[in-house]
């Protein structure tokens, strides 16, 4: 999931490196942390969160075999 994230934040922004994708598990969920560089935070959200609802869809669709529910939250 690490890496769809991270393919996908990337060829958004305009600064790829500075995109950093982190996977912190707990008991009962996944949470993938999604850090961009301040000035590309407007295109991962997209107008009224549009992209990034996006980018929770495919993941959320990506992960049906993964018994824990997988969330996305942009930092």
């Amino acid at each position: 999931m690490v890496e769809l994230v991270k393919y996908i934040a990337q060829s958004l922004v305009e600064k790829p490196e500075a995109v950093d994708v982190r996977e912190a598990e707990t008991e009962d969920s996944i949470v993938i942390e999604l850090r961009v560089d301040p000035e590309d935070m407007g295109k991962v959200i997209g107008k009224q969160g549009r992209i990034a609802k996006a980018i929770r869809t495919v993941v959320k669709a990506a992960s049906v075999k993964i018994p824990k529910p997988v969330f996305v939250e942009i930092i």
